[in-house]
């Protein structure tokens, strides 16, 4: 393990109103790592099906586009985000709101283990430093304070991922939020964000294009074979596929994000 001291942060953590004093590092990575154009994902602990492969969607693309991918390690959209980028030949920075020598929550031990053989975890604390709940928040700062731009996938109306939307615009660092169903209480947090000036986030290439980075050549949502396939349940597509449940749901997300197709009492359809 090492540490960084206040004037080694990188720039923009350096530039944010409370930066750490220290920032330890456990991993393989450098610490430039934490200097190169990073987004943070954040969001419900609790998440939907649906929030769950969003986040993970963006943290695959993102990192195949070459932006280091920024979350908590938190469970949810936290966990899935890191595991989106490891699925590519990317990076991702977990930051701990506890001692640098713990992962945590215990469930993500593997997932700990899988960031930092590629990349990193971060703390301000030092190792032995137990977690407690007002570290969490405080976290948050150094989470939004490494990041160019901070998307927010699902959250309540009271989230702690709002916190780190606030700590990215008082830094005047963009926002992005992913619009949500009107009915669920796990969309009242980014659509409140919208109401508020957040940028609507449709795919990764929005944030790329806010970063000035191309978006890597790849398969265009619309060229999705499952489109033509609408109407259709998700049990109907997967026999139909022969794909497994969760890649059936990511294309589905996929798709939805898109704005290419919509669900509606269990059916998936096809949007003009």
């Amino acid at each position: 393990m090492t540490h960084l001291r206040r004037r080694e942060l990188p720039p923009l953590l350096r530039a944010i109103h409370d930066p750490p004093a220290r920032l330890y590092l456990r991993g393989s990575g450098e610490g430039t790592l934490l200097g190169q154009p990073a987004v943070a994902i954040v969001g419900a602990r609790a998440c939907s099906p649906y929030g769950a492969q969003v986040a993970r969607m963006l943290g695959r693309d993102l990192a195949a586009a070459g932006v280091v991918v920024v979350s908590g390690l938190a469970r949810g959209i936290d966990g899935e985000a890191h595991r989106g980028a490891l699925e590519t030949d990317g990076r991702t920075v977990a930051v701990l709101g506890c001692g640098i020598d713990r992962d945590y929550p215990a469930a993500h031990t593997t997932l700990a283990q899988l960031i930092c053989e590629r990349s990193l975890i971060v703390s301000e604390y030092e190792s032995g430093v137990e977690p407690a709940p007002w570290r969490f928040p405080a976290r948050n700062r150094i989470i939004a304070g490494l990041c160019a731009a901070t998307i927010v996938v699902e959250a309540r109306e009271r989230s702690g991922a709002l916190i780190t939307a606030d700590f990215a615009l008082d830094e005047g660092r963009e926002v992005f939020a992913v619009p949500g169903e009107i009915t669920s209480a796990l969309s009242a947090g980014t659509n409140a964000l919208l109401r508020l000036g957040a940028t609507p986030l449709t795919a990764a290439a929005d944030v790329l294009e806010s970063l000035g980075i191309q978006s890597p050549p790849g398969r265009a949502a619309h060229d999705n074979p499952i489109l033509d396939l609408l109407p259709a349940t998700a049990d109907e597509l997967v026999r139909k596929t022969g794909l497994a449940v969760g890649e059936v749901i990511a294309a589905l997300a996929e798709l939805d994000v898109a704005g290419l197709a919509a669900e509606g009492d269990g059916i998936y359809r096809r949007l003009a």
